[in-house]
């Protein structure tokens, strides 16, 4: 007689690979998958019904800046709830180690917290406060260029010099040593906009030996985006490593309809080397509020600023019309602080997403008072919003985009596939009514449809209630660049 820890039976498989889903029991042992089939013979210590429900693995959030928070609210809910088990932090270019502050953090990495939550002088000591925090989600981690330039530059508004990209390079080999996926950088901001695309290249000629991976919020979201993402590909081919471009999105309504042509970019890259993408399932984006991108084309929603507190939750243009001032002079007041900006059609959003080279990211913001939706909500979205109404790709396509295609893409090894032997990180969900709850005006909802999530074989959600269970831990870097 077999005998396992956990057996789920009735379930419908999708295994991530993008394969046609089928009927199957799943028995877990030791945090892995021991079997796949009709397991009836077999002993379990608790078993659950899924009654025809969808078990999948669990979602991989390729795009967060959850750095600081696996560690100080390691119960991670907003990922956990929505059938989230993996997290990749250190995107744009900001990540919370290896740093040492010289004194407030620099704009974008603001984002990750105040000076207190950067404590991770090493790239190792980051990993240890991880395992040792032990959150509910495993947690995977890039190095942030600008992280790295605030480290050995004195000052940010210019390139660094071939001593200061030197030291900056030996501390990213440091980091791949222990495990750290590869390299992101943050261009479109202020702190690392004057870097060269030499600084760049060079700073990722170590990711090659290392197997790593090159990702990017590119130098322009707007008119000069095929110039930017021409920049990222040759850092790609320079280095020679797989280049994923962050949140593909053609921002600011003169650039609405451009993904036609940013995708035809894309794809002629792939023809001969290794590119994909990411993006979230909304209109908006969110990040601090940025001079360069205040317009009154679109809808700019203040979430928090720091001299000025009151104002959050207002427009950027109620702000501006209460002070009698020009919406460039408001955003000026409030800084530092957070804005949601609606700068994108629904038609591109949908392009993007269903192209084959896209996964799922969240680009969530956990310390924001009023986050865009996404960080509670982007997976469910994809499957209730996107897959089940707008039915822009079925099932299969829509679970491995955030299952299997980023395992692979990341190196995250034995990971995002329903296969014997892989651990056991799943979620069972209900396709017919699995929804995203949040909203711009309440975002702090969890989704709807979420039956189960296990992490590392452990049940760690049910029934929309976390169990208490944390089973998650650091995955140090496998083998990348298995999907394009």
């Amino acid at each position: 007689m077999n005998q396992c820890e956990t057996l789920i039976i009735n379930a419908r498989i999708v295994d991530g690979s993008g394969a046609p889903a089928y009927p199957a029991d799943v028995a877990i042992n030791e945090g892995r998958i021991a079997a796949i089939g009709q397991l009836r013979d077999w002993q379990a210590t608790q078993t659950i019904d899924a009654n025809g429900k969808v078990l999948s693995p669990g979602f991989i959030d390729v795009h967060t800046h959850d750095d600081t928070n696996v560690i100080r609210q390691p119960q991670m809910w907003p990922k956990l709830s929505q059938g989230v088990t993996t997290v990749i932090v250190g995107n744009c270019g900001i990540s919370a180690s290896p740093v040492t502050l010289k004194g407030d953090p620099p704009d974008p990495m603001n984002l990750l917290g105040t000076a207190e939550a950067f404590q991770y002088p090493t790239f190792s000591a980051y990993v240890d406060a991880v395992n040792q925090a032990q959150p509910s989600v495993n947690v995977a981690a890039l190095i942030g260029h600008t992280a790295l330039r605030q480290n050995h530059m004195s000052t940010l508004d210019r390139t660094a010099t071939p001593e200061e990209t030197a030291a900056m390079r030996t501390q990213l080999s440091e980091a791949l040593d222990h495990g750290a996926l590869g390299l992101s950088t943050g261009l479109a901001y202020a702190n690392a906009y004057a870097a060269s695309t030499q600084e760049i290249m060079t700073l990722a000629e170590p990711l090659a030996d290392a197997g790593g991976i090159y990702t990017t919020h590119l130098r322009s979201e707007f008119a000069e985006i095929l110039d930017a993402m021409d920049e990222a590909f040759q850092t790609g081919k320079h280095a020679r490593v797989p280049v994923v471009i962050s949140h593909l999105k053609c921002a600011g309504v003169e650039n609405w309809g451009r993904t036609v042509d940013v995708l035809k970019a894309l794809d002629e890259a792939r023809k001969d080397q290794v590119v994909g993408c990411d993006c979230y399932p909304y209109t908006a984006s969110s990040s601090t509020l940025d001079l360069k991108q205040v317009t009154d084309e679109i809808d700019i929603l203040v979430t928090w600023s720091q001299s000025h507190p009151e104002m959050g939750g207002k427009l950027l243009a109620e702000i501006a019309a209460e002070w009698r001032v020009e919406q460039i002079e408001a955003a000026k007041r409030l800084q530092p602080a957070g804005a949601v900006y609606h700068c994108m059609s629904e038609a591109d959003v949908r392009n993007v997403l269903r192209h084959p080279a896209t996964a799922v990211g969240s680009d969530g913001l956990p310390n924001d008072p009023l986050p865009h939706p996404r960080l509670w909500g982007a997976f469910p979205r994809v499957l209730g919003y996107y897959c089940r109404e707008q039915q822009i790709f079925e099932l299969p396509e829509a679970v491995h985009k955030m299952t299997g295609l980023s395992a692979e893409r990341f190196g995250l090894a034995e990971r995002g596939f329903v296969r014997a032997g892989y651990w056991a990180d799943l979620v069972l969900f209900d396709p017919e009514t699995v929804r995203d709850a949040a909203t711009f005006t309440d975002p702090l909802q969890p989704a709807e449809g979420i039956a189960a999530v296990w992490v590392n074989g452990v049940l760690s959600a049910q029934n929309k209630q976390p169990t208490g269970q944390r089973a998650g831990t650091f995955l140090a870097r496998g083998r990348v660049g298995g999907a394009g």
